[in-house]
């Protein structure tokens, strides 16, 4: 273990993740005076995160299993710093409540919620059971594990085709398959049920009414342990590929100006976390129709990818709040009146993969520079050197732009993806630029359907303008110079 800044801080934090999510999770540590301790594996001994951390530990591994997914040596790695606390960051075991667990035996806080909460709300089944118990609209379907092909046809014949049938422990858009008859619903059956065990090693599904042309809303929440539950208003999360996200953007444009929906949608979620006596960061997800009508999707009980742009339109450091309300601390929020939108923020998703087919594409990054405008922030793990691999998500960086109203904010986000450059890796970027000036996006009139059918990645040019490039490159340069 090496140690860069031996000051007695209050508290020793213990960051169980790798990343931008890490170096977020660090500088929200260092402004809080606690310290933080950054992790660095066989697989990525120069992780960018370990300049923001005021102590570097090793957690010998090569692989996730070895490393962030392995409770036994994390939690023998958190007591040997003598860690006041672990942050997990989201993804890994952000969601693990055997490592909630295990780190409560051994005296150290869990940055997170309640062992309880994580496991209600990480079973589908559970949550969607708490959710119609507590008044909270929920997808027309089951609220248990359906056991066999023919039960599954007979509630699809029940609430109507089409039909989705989703893994009772899934996430990430996995295990989940639409159904427009009964015939689909026979073949995909055991499929679905089969990856859904190989994928969460829980093979039972829900059957639900699939809701055609959806929004994915979602509210973010933040509870501590004194009983105080607030919302932070609503994301909207539409533009998925293969169910996971590419970008989100608060306020929701397809709510709108209706501010009595937007309340609903928002006090509907406060409800649902108080149902589990929820007391930490997490995320209400909610589907919602052409109609407005709203349905419980999930919870996440995590900080999540996307938490920037709520940051951003509220003002509120939300990693901040949730290192306060695991150690039990005051969050200095007196009310849900004191937290107040303004404006209006885009987060990009920058990805190594192919800007077509949308697949992971790792390999080497050999130049990286920026030039953004006003009004950007860029959380991200890139370096000239930066080999991304395999071995973790593809993400490497949240672009987000923020104006005082959606226009702005798309202007701005169009700015800053022509002033993000890397080099020598396959990235996202062209897909993104054409999202950020196809129509259909830009007049906010887009679903979960969006990629699937307007295909704007079908229109990406690939071409690259070298003396566009290295123009702009020249000016940022003679920028830094004072020139």
């Amino acid at each position: 273990m090496m140690i860069r800044q031996p000051k007695n801080m209050e508290r020793r934090v213990l960051i169980a993740n790798r990343g931008e999510i890490a170096s977020r999770v660090a500088k929200a540590c260092r402004e809080l005076g606690h310290t933080a301790i950054g992790i660095y594996t066989d697989n990525e001994p120069q992780g960018t995160h370990l300049q923001f951390c005021d102590e570097w530990v090793y957690l010998p591994g090569n692989t996730n299993a070895e490393t962030y997914l392995n409770v036994e040596k994390l939690v023998a790695l958190a007591k040997e710093v003598k860690a006041d606390g672990v942050h997990p960051g989201y993804g890994f075991l952000s969601e693990n409540r055997d490592f909630a667990n295990a780190l409560s035996d051994a005296g150290i806080t869990f940055i997170g919620p309640h062992v309880e909460a994580i496991r209600v709300m990480g079973d589908k089944a559970t949550s969607k059971k708490l959710a119609n118990d507590a008044g909270v609209p929920t997808v027309p379907g089951t609220d248990h594990a359906v056991p066999t092909v023919d039960e599954a046809v007979e509630i699809a014949s029940r609430i109507g085709y089409p039909v989705l049938l989703k893994a009772v422990a899934g996430g990430g858009g996995r295990g989940m398959r639409a159904c427009k008859d009964e015939a689909e619903v026979r073949a995909q059956f055991e499929a679905v049920g089969r990856e859904s065990m190989a994928a969460f090693n829980n093979g039972d599904l829900l059957v639900e009414k699939l809701i055609v042309n959806p929004r994915h809303i979602e509210v973010q929440i933040l509870a501590d342990k004194k009983g105080n539950t607030f919302h932070f208003f609503e994301r909207e999360c539409s533009v998925q590929r293969r169910h996971q996200k590419i970008i989100e953007e608060a306020p929701s444009p397809f709510i709108g100006t209706d501010e009595e929906l937007r309340q609903s949608v928002c006090e509907t979620a406060v409800k649902l976390a108080k149902a589990v006596n929820y007391d930490s960061a997490g995320t209400v997800e909610f589907i919602m129709g052409e109609d407005k009508q709203f349905y419980f999707l999930e919870m996440n009980t995590r900080i999540q990818v996307e938490h920037p742009i709520t940051e951003e339109i509220t003002g509120m450091d939300l990693i901040v709040c949730m290192i306060q309300a695991a150690f039990g601390d005051e969050l200095g929020i007196p009310s849900q009146e004191f937290i107040r939108r303004s404006g209006h923020a885009i987060e990009c998703r920058i990805c190594a993969e192919d800007p077509i087919t949308m697949l992971p594409a790792p390999g080497l990054v050999t130049g990286f520079e920026t030039n953004f405008p006003q009004g950007t922030r860029f959380d991200h793990c890139l370096y000239k050197g930066l080999e991304v691999t395999p071995d973790f998500d593809p993400m490497v960086g949240k672009l987000v732009c923020k104006g005082i109203v959606r226009d702005v904010a798309v202007r701005k986000m169009n700015a800053a993806l022509d002033g993000l450059f890397i080099e020598g890796l396959k990235t996202n970027l062209p897909l993104l630029k054409e999202i950020m000036t196809e129509k259909n996006f830009v007049e906010g009139h887009y679903s979960t359907a969006y990629i699937g059918e307007i295909a704007p990645q079908n229109n990406v040019k690939t071409d690259l303008d070298h003396i566009k490039l290295y123009t702009i490159i020249a000016g940022s340069e003679a920028r830094r110079m004072g020139i």
